[in-house]
């Protein structure tokens, strides 16, 4: 063929690959925002009864948890979901890289905003919860889903009383989740989106079983631990107080003015 002939074809199939190249790889990273579309069996549903009151008015629904967001913390100021005793499994993803939450109208924090920051990217609806499938795993590396916490600590006390929800979710037959920072008081920020640093995580845990509610919240400091997450037990009285949310007002008053008031460690096996 001539060579005249040649360059021109040579251009032409560069750019054909070139352009389905990049729309391939715009489908590839938008994977995990994407991932709405999938719809969840309906034992795995979460409850709207457990919904906490959102603060901020930005309620975020997704697949596999729902989320209220602060855009002046970047962060949720809560994240809540049902971990089914159904939701436990050991599959093992490759780790997908976090992205913004193209459902949090105002965007979601970067997560640059943690790179050489000193603090983890921490989960709040655990990885570890949402192995069940590839779709539910990916959704929590969203970065609506993540807050700044110390590296002993996420890896510590926090990540023990993760262990612990999931044993209580195999013990109970499921249990409704609500955790989060506490955006209160005065906080470090990191990276160029001033992400607020808590001094305080919470995490509330609830059972229902055979019309019987249940509940225990804990609310432990932003450092290294070696206590056990038990000695941070407090009522959801004393969260709401911390936080300003209002964490179970759907319920009915009886049993949320129960729930929320009392502290019974050995409803929850500590002797």
């Amino acid at each position: 063929m001539n060579r005249k002939y040649i360059y021109p074809l040579v251009i032409i199939i560069v750019t054909v690959v070139l352009y389905y190249a990049d729309d391939l790889f715009e489908k590839d990273n938008n994977s995990v925002a994407n991932t709405s579309i999938v719809k969840r069996g309906n034992s795995n549903e979460f409850d709207d009864s457990f919904l906490p009151a959102s603060t901020t008015g930005a309620i975020v629904k997704h697949n596999f948890f729902t989320l209220s967001y602060s855009e002046k913390d970047e962060q949720a100021e809560w994240v809540a979901y049902e971990l089914a005793k159904s939701d436990l499994s050991k599959n093992e993803f490759e780790r997908p890289y976090f992205i913004e939450d193209k459902s949090v109208k105002t965007k979601s924090a970067d997560w640059r905003n943690y790179k050489n920051s000193g603090y983890d990217r921490g989960h709040q609806c655990p990885a570890g919860d949402r192995r069940i499938s590839f779709e539910a795993y990916n959704e929590t590396f969203l970065t609506s889903n993540i807050s700044p916490q110390d590296h002993s600590f996420n890896a510590g006390i926090w990540n023990r009383l993760e262990q612990k929800v999931r044993f209580w979710a195999e013990k109970y037959d499921g249990v409704y989740v609500v955790t989060g920072g506490v955006l209160k008081g005065n906080m470090k920020t990191i990276g160029d989106e001033n992400v607020s640093v808590p001094n305080e995580f919470y995490k509330i845990v609830v059972d229902v079983s055979n019309g019987n509610y249940k509940a225990i919240a804990f609310v432990i400091p932003n450092k290294p631990s070696s206590d056990s997450f038990y000695e941070y037990a407090i009522s959801i009285d004393e969260v709401e107080a911390k936080t300003g949310i209002d964490f179970f007002p759907k319920l009915p008053d009886s049993i949320e003015n129960s729930m929320e008031n009392t502290i019974d460690l050995k409803a929850w096996g500590r002797k």
